[in-house]
């Protein structure tokens, strides 16, 4: 007899394909599900084989603009031309060089690769070298110090006791 997916099932997938980074935890406040039930159900569906792998999405929108040469393919054409810069139409006229997708439409993961941040407290863009804070097992990003401070002073509370929670955890 084939395996049947119940509600408890569904209801987990569900959680999971809005956020596959979720816990157990998280997945069981969501469902009202107990959370030794979630983990229970997650591994039978891996161990029949409905489950193959919680994978990353990425957001391709991201990745900054001009950001297309492999960073050491980039080196090699200005050595070449003895440049320091490689205008469009030289990208243009090496089009194996010009896009960070294949010819198959995959995109290809590569050093190197910048991704645009937006400021965790004003959500301006992060236009040089981030500012970072890290605490408990977060990273937030920053444009200046002083949005930086502004989210510590705002979020102190509630970054004292994400600080508790993940020591007393570990």
């Amino acid at each position: 007899m084939p395996f049947q997916l119940d509600n408890y099932d569904v209801l987990i997938l569900h959680s999971l394909l809005k956020d596959g980074r979720k816990s157990f935890r998280e997945i069981s406040r969501e469902t009202g599900i107990t959370t030794p039930t979630v983990k229970a159900r997650f591994s039978r569906l891996v161990n029949v084989g409905f489950i193959k792998s919680v994978s990353p999405i990425l957001n391709l929108e991201l990745i900054e603009k001009g950001n297309t040469l492999r960073p050491e393919l980039d080196k090699k054409h200005n050595k070449i031309n003895g440049n320091s810069e490689v205008s469009e139409n030289d990208n243009k006229k090496n089009n194996k060089l010009d896009s960070t997708q294949q010819p198959d439409g995959k995109f290809k993961l590569r050093k190197g690769l910048k991704i645009k941040l937006d400021c965790e407290f004003c959500g301006g863009p992060v236009s040089a070298e981030p500012h970072v804070f890290k605490f408990a097992n977060y990273e937030r990003f920053f444009c200046c110090n002083g949005c930086m401070s502004g989210y510590k002073q705002k979020y102190a509370g509630r970054i004292e006791s994400i600080k508790r929670k993940f020591a007393g955890i570990e």
